[in-house]
């Protein structure tokens, strides 16, 4: 199952949590915690988006939950293999919520997609990442077509902040209430 949440209506952020939490609820994985995969690079506007809001989350770090991707330590493609190795060493029993910027229709612009499964980072690039997490997030951050290189360096900033200040929002709103959902 995969959503659209539009992140320009009022209550979106309320949304995302609520579908986020019904995603975690239907995943069929047993787990003891979880790690945030914040994907995408802080030198480049439009792909910036994972590494923002991996830094949003990080100060809400806990015994179970993990931020991997900031703006000061981004995963992004020359070491995203690695940080997923990483992830599975430190984490084996964790419910890997991956997180990254993508491209899309003009009309889902400023859309936010939630659902189970892997993300494919890069596919908007065409570039052949590996799939990475449980449960995926996007934020729409541009419209594809031509030129996607050059599309994410001239996206505005204000879109991806506004992106993800409701993205985080949204995740925030669920972790206190994430010891409840334990092995779900």
């Amino acid at each position: 199952m995969a959503f659209y949440i539009d992140s320009n209506k009022t209550g979106s952020s309320g949304e995302i949590a609520y579908l986020l939490k019904k995603c975690i609820l239907h995943c069929p994985k047993k787990w003891t915690e979880i790690v945030f995969l914040c994907i995408g690079s802080d030198r480049i506007t439009g792909d910036c988006l994972g590494p923002y809001i991996g830094h949003l989350l990080h100060p809400h770090e806990s015994p179970r939950i993990f931020v991997y991707g900031t703006l000061s330590d981004p995963v992004h493609a020359l070491n995203l293999e690695k940080s997923s190795r990483l992830i599975g060493q430190l984490h084996p029993h964790a419910l890997v919520i991956a997180i990254d910027a993508s491209l899309g229709q003009k009309k889902h612009l400023g859309y936010v997609t939630i659902g189970n499964g892997a993300l494919y980072p890069g596919a908007g690039v065409q570039k052949n990442l590996p799939p990475v997490g449980d449960i995926h997030i996007t934020g729409i951050v541009n419209i594809a077509g031509m030129l996607e290189h050059l599309t994410l360096q001239t996206t505005r900033l204000s879109t991806v902040v506004a992106l993800a200040d409701v993205i985080a929002g949204g995740i925030l709103k669920i972790l206190p209430a994430e010891t409840d959902m334990i092995s779900c």
